[in-house]
């Protein structure tokens, strides 16, 4: 087998409907065909200079002006830019942030990436993508650097909020569909290319890791996004292996050039990205970013030495005119209206994807919803209450027009015969005072842009996964006044909270919510709308049931083993399981089939389980399906995600849900054939509403046999 086909798994959660063509069709009108006789045209017409001149950025003096007001306000930005030339024809990449909305003007902010992953909704995500893209589009940008896919390693990662999860799977899903939706518009770049895991050290650390876990665990998502169109490939600062991601030639030309196909563009990551244009030439990088300071002269140079081969630059040029061609028409911004760009139609939008990305966590004595026919003094507690906190300050930031905080939401959706008191919580005495004799509490607790996000030397990655200090004393304090706490947290991945876990009657995880989150969390909260998030990372009890994570070593060692696979392999019992989320309603999963015992390794399962809602509320389940390895001469995962799929239910109602195993996507990575390799083997299959034993109660098998 040469190279994984992860693309078909695709096919098991029904988003290979939502292809619309070929990357070469999608915006320009031409056909692949079309499109590689132009490329071949204008390539024999550019002079030795001119082709360099397309393999870097030129900062625009709009964008070095704004470079200081744009960390108070990315509104002040403009795009990131390549040389246009006129002599040829050949347009400007013009490029602008993601991935929770256009970094660039006034723009919609969707939730972070991860309250997205935590929806398991790829045809959402596919929508948000779209309305990302025609943003770009009509801010005159044309390359939307989203959607970031770096599995989360280790909760403590800064931009942990900017990923959509722990899982290869989810996050090849969930990307695909966002780049399949932004690309109905402007190109999309699927980012950081490859093992990018932490801040502080993300300029010069080494990732050491054996071939296997790079094949198996962190590039089968990267392989998806390939397979769906993707028009570029963001390289990441790290070194991978001894060499940095950008100048890797075993990951940039041997795997995704010539193993993957990949046929768009290889773009280095802004700034500390390349530190060699003999290596960056060699190992396939084909733009580098923001400017020429390698790619520019140094190149050249180094070619008319001899030190990089011509060949290599027309490949890096092919490719950058292949997307231009395919994606870019003369008229790139008519009829894209900029009154969309932060609207309305984009913001319902915003507001759906904050109520299903929401993940009830815990809800004993029923203390959600709330009944507004029953509460008439709510009392709402804490800073970030009252607090637009939407996500990290460096480059995934937005410029919005408004963020609805959850005081504002509550406040709008409870009603006239409910009093809301507001309490800010710095003293807890007054807290405990507003709390007393209140039919509900409501603390809103967790972290900020100061916490975690994008950093360097010294900042970005958190340190620890618990609350601040004072918020776990807010909420001690306060728990002893009330039977009817709730704890909401904001955040962009674990908090863990087994100190205060047994205090709260509930608590719901909101991450950061984007614009609309406030009146996404009250929709929840007051019952109007029924949760259905689930988690996309394993929730641990402690930092110690981690992967180790030194965010200040110049080389880490990166294992197989991470997420709900470790805890599984450990026998590790988590706060809360990979895919957990609790509803209104009640779901019941019975009668479990598979299409066909045994299978040869070109062939697929498909698995059929019915699913009820015997509850009073209509809502929406995850169904997830694991796979389990029987027998295998290697180590390998207890069990792994290999499909799921979203169900909506009215209460009573009972469907039959199929998901589909391809033989392919069970293959591991034989490093002594260097190969992909499917076992012939018994292979247990698990479905039920999350990746704990006791969830996936139904289970079956078949055998791989033959071809």
């Amino acid at each position: 087998m040469k190279g994984k086909s992860f693309g078909k798994v695709l096919g098991a959660v029904a988003l290979m409907v939502l292809f619309t063509g070929t990357v070469f069709s999608a915006l320009s009108g031409l056909g692949g065909q079309e499109i590689e006789q132009k490329v071949k045209d204008t390539l024999g017409k550019m002079t030795f200079d001119e082709k360099i001149a397309q393999m870097h950025g030129v900062v625009p003096l709009g964008r070095a002006v704004g470079l200081i007001g744009e960390s108070l306000n990315p509104a002040l930005a403009d795009t990131w830019n390549t040389a246009e030339n006129k002599r040829l024809g050949i347009p400007a990449l013009r490029c602008i942030d993601g991935p929770r909305g256009v970094g660039k003007g006034w723009a919609t902010a969707f939730p972070v990436s991860m309250s997205r992953g935590a929806s398991w909704d790829p045809v959402l995500e596919r929508r948000i993508g779209e309305a990302m893209g025609y943003e770009a589009r009509a801010q005159n940008a044309n390359v939307l650097l989203s959607p970031c896919i770096n599995l989360l390693r280790h909760p403590s990662w800064g931009r942990a909020q900017e990923t959509y999860g722990e899982d290869p799977l989810h996050l090849g899903v969930m990307g695909s569909a966002h780049i399949i939706g932004a690309q109905k518009y402007v190109m999309a770049c699927a980012k950081h290319f490859a093992a990018n895991n932490m801040e502080e050290s993300r300029f010069f650390v080494n990732a050491v890791m054996d071939e296997r876990t790079l094949r198996e665990v962190y590039l089968p998502h990267f392989k998806m996004c390939v397979d769906a169109g993707v028009a570029s490939v963001m390289s990441a600062y790290n070194d991978l292996n001894g060499f940095l991601a950008g100048q890797n030639k075993h990951l940039i030309t041997d795997i995704l050039k010539d193993d993957w196909g990949f046929k768009g563009f290889v773009v280095s990551d802004w700034e500390n990205a390349v530190d060699d244009a003999v290596l960056a030439g060699n190992a396939g990088l084909d733009l580098e970013m923001p400017m020429g300071a390698h790619l520019g002269e140094p190149l050249k140079k180094a070619i008319e030495e001899g030190k990089v081969p011509a060949k290599n630059i027309d490949d890096s040029v092919a490719r950058l005119l292949r997307m231009k061609y395919a994606f870019l028409t003369p008229d790139f911004t008519k009829g894209f209206d900029k009154s969309k760009v932060g609207g309305k139609e984009h913001a319902q939008i915003a507001l759906e994807a904050a109520q299903k990305g929401t993940v009830l966590l815990k809800n004993d004595k029923n203390a959600l919803p709330l009944d507004r026919g029953k509460i008439k003094t709510l009392v709402v507690i804490g800073k970030l209450a009252n607090t637009k906190n939407i996500g990290d300050h460096g480059s995934s930031d937005v410029a919005t027009s408004y963020a609805v905080t959850p005081l504002q939401g509550i406040l709008s959706k409870a009603g006239t015969g409910i009093k809301v008191v507001y309490e800010l919580g710095a003293d807890l005495e007054k807290a405990k005072q507003a709390a007393q004799g209140a039919d509900a509490v409501i603390i809103v607790a967790g972290m900020t842009w100061k916490d975690e996000g994008e950093g360097g030397p010294g900042y970005g990655d958190r340190k620890d996964l618990n609350l601040h200090k004072d918020d776990e004393a807010l909420i001690k304090a306060v728990a002893g006044v009330t039977d009817r706490l709730i704890v909401v947290l904001e955040a962009g991945a674990v908090i863990t909270l087994e100190s205060w876990k047994n205090d709260a009657e509930a608590i719901v995880m909101a991450w950061y919510p984007g614009m609309e989150g406030g009146n996404g969390l009250a929709d929840l909260l007051f019952g109007d709308v029924n949760f259905s998030g689930k988690l996309p990372i394993v929730w641990g009890k402690s930092l110690d049931q981690y992967p180790p994570f030194d965010n200040k070593a110049r080389e880490v060692k990166i294992d197989y083993y991470h997420g709900y696979r470790l805890f599984d392999k450990k026998g590790l019992e988590p706060s809360f399981p990979f895919g957990y989320g609790l509803s209104y309603t009640k779901y019941k999963y019975s009668n479990l089939k598979l299409d066909q015992k045994q299978i040869g390794k070109s062939g697929k399962v498909t698995a059929s389980v019915d699913l009820a809602n015997t509850g009073k509320m209509a809502g929406e389940e995850i169904v997830q399906l694991y796979v389990g390895s029987n027998g295998s001469k290697v180590d390998r995962p207890v069990k792994d995600l290999k499909a799921f799929t979203r169900v909506a239910l009215k209460p009573g109602e009972t469907k039959t849900v199929t998901l589909e195993v391809n033989a392919q996507d069970l293959a591991y990575w034989n490093m002594d054939k260097n190969g992909w390799e499917i076992e012939e083997i018994e292979y247990t299959v698990l479905v039920g509403p999350s990746s704990r034993a006791n969830d996936l109660g139904l289970k079956g098998s078949f055998k791989i046999s033959g071809n």
